[in-house]
């Protein structure tokens, strides 16, 4: 990991506009997620649709359900889990993997802890364009030790999309997307720059930090940060601590937005549409008619 002059001067730094704690809640089977994005006070946070932090174990997790429209990116904190469609692409996301799966116009999918140990990651979802949400279903995979990293001045930054320090992620985001995962040892300061017109939050996964300026109350671990107008972020390490946070941002689309759970599209009509795809086994749904998970058979999910 290379060693990088600081690269980005924040001229404007975006305050803090809004804070929440990711409370645990039950999601699938036998899992428990912090939901900080598509809980009932933040419904959608323009292009993102859904932010948890999920932790499983065996026999638990995600069996076979469809989605539509929108993006998924898994981000693995901890253990592994198994993946597996109805396209015949199946593998395993470990510690520090990433999964971009883009949904497009259908796809049938389970996610299952492998069987050993406590199982956490990260997974968020992006919206796509109008343009995009009915083009046909691909994934980006990166393993941990592909994913760009750069340490400067008591930080550590691992680049899962967008730049930081001077690195660019090679994942392409049909949504212009930043993800990256910063940690700062005690007494380090950041400076990293966010284009203006894009909505960015913070996530904080560990420690303690004070964010937007210096005379704000520190937040600590598992709340989300909603960030206001500005061109960057700067962030402080004042504890004893290692601090680790993701900070996401994208540009917003500015397009009406109707979900029914796992589809999410413009309009209400084609949302009927996607049910009766979905029902009736059509319009990139074919293959779910005689398709089950080998997870699915093998646990009797």
């Amino acid at each position: 990991m290379p060693e990088r002059e600081v690269c980005s001067h924040v001229k404007e730094p975006r305050l803090v506009a809004r804070k929440y704690l990711a409370r645990p809640q039950r999601e699938g089977i036998g899992a428990v997620v912090r939901r900080s994005i598509g809980r009932f006070e933040l419904k959608y946070f323009d292009p993102f649709l859904v932010l948890d932090e999920f932790s499983v174990t065996a026999p638990g997790g995600f069996p076979d359900h469809p989605h539509r429209g929108f993006e998924t990116v898994t981000y693995m904190l901890q253990g592994a889990v198994t993946h597996e469609d109805f396209e015949g692409h199946k593998g395993t996301i470990e510690a520090g993997d990433l999964q971009w799966m883009t949904a497009g116009r259908g796809i049938v999918h389970s996610e299952i802890p492998v069987p050993q140990g406590t199982q956490k990651g990260l997974q968020l979802w992006i919206n796509l364009a109008s343009k995009y949400k009915m083009i046909e279903p691909s994934y980006q995979e990166v393993l941990s030790k592909d994913i760009a990293e750069a340490v400067e001045n008591g930080i550590k930054v691992r680049i899962i999309a967008g730049e930081a320090f001077g690195i660019k992620s090679p994942i392409y985001t049909r949504t212009p997307t930043m993800y990256l995962d910063f940690s700062l040892k005690p007494g380090a300061h950041l400076q990293q720059h966010i284009p203006k017109s894009w909505n960015a939050f913070v996530y904080i996964l560990e420690g303690e930090g004070v964010f937007g300026n210096l005379k704000s109350q520190p937040a600590n671990s598992h709340h989300i940060l909603l960030l206001g107008p500005g061109d960057g972020l700067e962030a402080w390490n004042k504890s004893s601590k290692l601090l680790r946070f993701i900070l996401v941002g994208a540009e917003p689309l500015g397009e009406p937005m109707v979900q029914f759970g796992p589809f999410v599209m413009n309009t209400q009509e084609e949302i009927d549409q996607t049910i009766d795809d979905f029902e009736n086994f059509a319009n990139g749904f074919e293959k779910a008619r005689n398709w089950r998970s080998e997870s699915a058979i093998s646990l009797d999910f």
